[in-house]
């Protein structure tokens, strides 16, 4: 078996299983993706040049709604950037319809990753979004809540102390994760200001360039 993140090849030698970790293949894939120019970017889905705070919700529609009006909450509170969420066309327009109401927050679908290639910082659903928004060298905070019973659950199934793969991976937190009751809107706002005004962003941006060497420098597929 080929592992692609570090944390799986230790875990499974604790079972004596020998497996081969050939690193992440995000690494080869991100710099093959046709992003579009700034301007495009822009241009094409009526967004101004102010800066942009990402909010990736995730893309399960029973759990965007715990997360996305949160995630709003705290980002009007920077009315010097515009409120980009990256929706998912599968959920569909009028899913997002009752979030935006006002000028300063749009909806780009299937757009991820230019929008990240754009954004100045990000509010980030736990997944795979937060290795690609660290790849894209975008300070994030990570925010999740689910149904009380589902969370629990989980915390008595799998013990691990972050959610996050970015902290997953270095086995600390680098990067700040709100969960359940700690997801509040004014828990994240305090969050995006250390990122925003504060030295954090830097801090991050110096971690995540380790993160490439941590997710094996690229050529995933070429060592499998």
């Amino acid at each position: 078996m080929f592992v692609i993140l570090p944390f799986e090849k230790d875990f499974y030698d604790s079972y004596n299983f020998d497996v081969t970790y050939v690193g992440h293949p995000l690494l080869d894939a991100l710099p093959q993706f046709d992003l579009k120019e700034k301007s495009e970017f822009l241009s094409h889905n009526e967004l101004s040049n102010e800066p942009i705070i990402a909010l990736l919700p995730g893309s399960r529609s029973q759990e965007v709604p715990k997360i996305l009006p949160v995630m709003l909450a705290s980002a009007r509170e920077f009315p010097d950037h515009q409120i980009v969420i990256a929706g998912m066309k599968n959920l569909g327009a009028d899913f997002y319809a009752p979030y935006v109401g006002t000028e300063q927050v749009h909806v780009v679908f299937d757009q991820s990753y230019d929008l990240l290639n754009n954004a100045s910082v990000a509010a980030v659903a736990s997944g795979t979004a937060t290795v690609e928004t660290a790849l894209f060298d975008v300070p994030q905070v990570v925010c999740y809540e689910t149904s009380w019973v589902t969370y629990m659950i989980a915390k008595n199934l799998v013990k691990i102390k972050f959610i996050s793969l970015v902290n997953l991976i270095y086995g600390k937190e680098v990067i700040r994760e709100l969960i359940q009751g700690e997801m509040t809107a004014e828990a994240l706002t305090h969050e995006l200001q250390r990122l925003i005004k504060g030295d954090k962003s830097e801090v991050l941006r110096e971690q995540y360039r380790e993160l490439r060497h941590l997710l094996g420098d690229g050529g995933a597929s070429e060592k499998t």
